[in-house]
């Protein structure tokens, strides 16, 4: 049988975004999580090299993420979404944030770091980001506000997550790791993107 071609009268209308607030300014929390959040996003966009015919993606750090025009948007430290293309006109408003349904798909990865404990990282969030059909789900707690583990890592399974005993996101092809180190005048233990055998990426 031919299948028909879908004409763009039977393609259900756009939703109307014109009531949604995308940008209310609110700053980012602490000199730690900015820095944080600029080593996670910058390298990729540097050093990642992923294979041939799948370059495109985006990465983000506290940009909205909107997935249901009643709820309002998660707003990751950090997101990674795959083959996705950051649009060109950023004049209009549904370019300016990440509306899953202009995108066709949840971002791959989100991670949240830990600052304190009113966050519900392992609670109320862990539930909507799965809610989300978001791959995989990171927490990175430096000061181990919520225990002894400093990161925890899950993946998504039908509709829940499952923690991880490892941090290699084989989907993505890129792992997490803790690096115990100097960025930018500041030694701590950062959390890092890195390869199948462990190797930080560095920014180029």
């Amino acid at each position: 049988m031919v299948q028909e071609a879908v004409s763009s009268e039977n393609l259900a209308p756009a939703p109307d975004i014109s009531h949604i607030v995308i940008e209310d300014d609110t700053p980012v929390d602490n000199f730690r999580l900015e820095k944080q959040q600029r080593l996670l996003t910058e390298v990729l966009y540097t050093s990642w090299n992923r294979p041939t015919g799948s370059e495109r993606f985006i990465v983000a750090a506290n940009a909205g993420v909107f997935y249901s025009i009643g709820l309002p948007p998660l707003v990751p430290d950090v997101f990674l979404s795959l083959d996705v293309t950051m649009p060109d006109d950023w004049q209009q408003k549904k370019n300016r944030t990440y509306f899953t349904w202009e995108f066709g798909k949840a971002p791959d990865v989100v991670i949240e770091i830990v600052s304190n404990r009113e966050g519900n990282e392992l609670g109320s969030k862990l539930q909507d980001y799965a809610r989300m059909a978001v791959g995989y789900y990171a927490v990175f707690d430096p000061l181990q506000l919520l225990g002894d583990e400093i990161l925890r890592t899950y993946q998504l399974a039908v509709r829940h997550y499952v923690e991880m005993d490892t941090s290699w996101l084989a989907e993505v092809g890129l792992g997490l790791t803790l690096w115990e180190g100097v960025f930018e005048g500041k030694q701590d233990i950062w959390l890092r993107w890195c390869d199948i055998e462990g190797n930080v990426l560095r920014h180029c």
